[in-house]
């Protein structure tokens, strides 16, 4: 049996291309391995890093990109408020 791949936060942060201060960050939450006082990182812990964070798109209809007529769109009513007084008095 072979020993499996180990990376250290600096190979680990490469491999994600994330920061290495990310890693440190977050080791709480991530899959990894320690020895000692060094956090180590397999191709496994990396392949569940990036499973962890995947996003998947939305399904559904998309939206319609054509333009609206300004009375249907509720921002177009909207205006900016008065501007406000100073609050010094001049005597």
């Amino acid at each position: 049996m072979s020993a499996p791949s180990l990376f250290t936060y600096d190979e680990a942060a490469d491999a994600l291309r994330v920061q290495k201060t990310w890693l440190q960050r977050h080791i709480k939450a991530l899959p990894h391995t320690k020895i000692g006082r060094e956090v180590l990182f397999t191709e496994e812990h990396l392949a569940e890093i990036v499973r962890a964070f995947h996003v998947a798109p939305v399904t559904g209809p998309l939206a319609d990109t054509s333009a609206a007529p300004a009375a249907s769109n509720p921002l177009a009513t909207l205006r900016p408020l008065p501007a406000r007084r100073s609050l010094r008095r001049t005597s």
